[in-house]
């Protein structure tokens, strides 16, 4: 009958990278005709093994700022050292006026954290862990704040071994 003309159903593959829209603002500049409206996304995307990233994006419309914000998070990205399903030590980060306290839970106890920091850390594929945002709540700020901290797990606590590491980084690009 009329089945000829449809399409064979072909499964979707899975993004490489799960996103969640943190926030959506309607910015405007005020010029001499009257108003513009831009429209800004800041958006959370991560893999849930370990890998997450923040960005913005801003755009005419909704889905060009998505789209930007996401290519934005992609070049942020960060790599996320993790021991079972949580962080290995407490860790306290400023970014802006935000300030974020991150501590590792025992297994079974969750995720405890509020808004942006939540996101951000279930993107990271961290199962168990406690938070508290202090300062300002700005979504923004304190998502840049926890990929922050995060990100900071790997990195060296000496000078020497910090410079070493950044030596090898740059021995592999060169391969």
């Amino acid at each position: 009958m009329a089945r000829d003309n449809k399409r064979p159903r072909t499964k979707r593959e899975k993004p490489e990278y799960d996103q969640k829209l943190l926030d959506l603002a309607r910015v405007t500049r005020v010029v001499k005709g009257g108003r513009r409206f831009r429209f800004r996304a800041t958006l959370v995307i991560g893999n849930r093994k370990g890998k997450v990233g923040v960005g913005i994006g801003k755009g005419g419309d909704v889905s060009d700022a998505i789209k930007k914000a996401f290519d934005d998070a992609k070049k942020n990205m960060v790599t996320v050292a993790m021991s079972k399903n949580t962080i290995p030590h407490d860790i306290f980060m400023k970014s802006g006026s935000a300030k974020v306290l991150l501590k590792p839970a025992r297994e079974g106890r969750g995720i405890v954290a509020g808004g942006a920091v939540r996101a951000v850390v279930d993107y990271a594929g961290i199962k168990d862990i406690v938070s508290k945002s202090l300062g300002t709540s700005n979504k923004i700020n304190v998502a840049r704040a926890t990929v922050k901290a995060l990100a900071t797990f790997n990195m060296p606590k000496t000078r020497k071994a910090r410079a070493e590491k950044t030596e090898k980084e740059i021995e592999e690009v060169k391969k």
